[in-house]
């Protein structure tokens, strides 16, 4: 049976040195995570990609002893839980969030990548509209995707922006903490659950106790946090918060699908009310290696509030494709086409990340020779802009 206890001082903390050095190479590399296995190297994931970082084999000793040292007294958590979260911090610039559990071999550990510095609406390319979303006093604005798309990074520019230009209180409730704010204009308290509060839902309800105008929340994972997100949303709160969700439509869905069938014509009453914008990412690969956002907006009008209230899922789609001039509203495939247009995405990659590949790629097949025809076949990026406005 495996000891729950953990005395510090015979720790060595060697193979924590052996981490930081498989960071550090993470770091240099541009990777956004470490893969740390009983019984397997150490990999990374780079770009997009898994490769290995060396041929050193991690022992289930060694799981056990780098366990212990990341989490001294905390390793009993580990123990009983299986699973831990917490944040490791490099050096000044780094820091990373950890999810370390046991697997069949022993303990493994995945290490996601926490720049220091804090993003900005212009280092992460964000559509100007989501600046107006962080200008709203009340509501609720929902950033959604597959792990790893971006979704904390996305907040985290939003908080930022809060920050510096709104005299605020802003309350983020966090698993765990990531990215770490100074007070600008704003006041920002900071709950980590497990060691600052005890659960999402639990913690929503106390920040409505503490004077907040701005309220992140981490992840609404279930029923009690979605319902109290709402209430607090329709008192005069901005909620911000995330869902794994792949696009508007379906957050719409999962929201009221988490809620049973007598309850539904309520909580549409009340996110056709409260919600003011869902920002939809997906990751893509650029022309230089890196990776960005491709993102789909919902921006609330009177025609999503209804679509909403009526059930009629089936319309939002085009609701947001329609609503590009006047809203600022816009489609994945909006989004895509301007990313190519823009010279930061090839064709196939497009294609790869379209809802509707075959639309998109008549669209593009369509650009391609309106540009072609309107500079002698050269394209030119700064000339795209009215002609994305004709087809899309």
């Amino acid at each position: 049976m495996l000891s729950n206890e953990v005395n510090v001082s015979e720790l060595t903390f060697e193979m924590t040195k052996r981490l930081r050095g498989y960071l550090s190479t993470l770091v240099e590399r541009g990777g956004s995570d470490l893969h740390v296995k009983t019984g397997s190297i150490v990999r990374a994931r780079i770009n997009g990609e898994i490769v290995s970082l060396g041929d050193e084999v991690l022992t289930h000793s060694d799981g056990i002893t780098l366990a212990k040292e990341l989490l001294r007294r905390r390793f009993n958590e580990l123990v009983e839980r299986k699973s831990i979260d917490f944040t490791f911090k490099l050096n000044e610039m780094y820091r990373f969030r950890v999810n370390l559990f046991f697997q069949m071999e022993g303990v493994s550990a995945v290490f996601r990548t926490i720049p220091t510095e804090l993003p900005t609406f212009a280092s992460l390319k964000l559509p100007s509209v989501v600046e107006k979303f962080c200008r709203l006093s009340r509501g609720m604005i929902l950033v959604t995707g597959p792990t790893g798309s971006g979704k904390t990074t996305t907040l985290a520019s939003m908080i930022n922006y809060i920050n510096q230009t709104r005299r605020q209180h802003i309350i983020t409730i966090e698993d765990p903490i990531e990215y770490v704010y100074k007070d600008d204009k704003s006041i920002i308290n900071q709950r980590a659950i497990g060691q600052d509060a005890i659960s999402f839902a639990s913690s929503l309800r106390d920040a409505l106790r503490e004077d907040p105008d701005v309220i992140l929340v981490g992840e609404m994972r279930d029923l009690e946090t979605v319902e109290t997100a709402l209430h607090a949303a329709e008192t005069g709160h901005l909620v911000l918060s995330t869902l794994h969700t792949l696009d508007a439509k379906e957050t719409i869905n999962r929201i009221i699908g988490m809620f049973p069938g007598s309850e539904h014509n309520r909580i549409k009453m009340s996110l056709s009310s409260v919600l003011q914008g869902i920002i939809s990412q997906r990751l893509v690969r650029t022309k230089s290696g890196g990776r960005m956002a491709a993102v789909e907006i919902l921006v609330k009008n009177a025609r999503i509030e209804s679509l909403i209230l009526e059930g009629r899922d089936g319309e939002i789609a085009d609701a947001i494709r329609e609503g590009k001039e006047s809203y600022k509203s816009q489609t994945f495939d909006q989004a895509l086409l301007e990313l190519y247009a823009k010279g930061y995405i090839d064709l196939q990659e497009a294609l790869n990340n379209a809802s509707s590949a075959s639309d998109l790629k008549m669209k593009l097949d369509f650009y391609d020779a309106q540009i072609a025809s309107d500079n002698g076949g050269e394209q030119s990026i700064d000339d795209s802009s009215d002609i994305l406005r004709l087809k899309v």
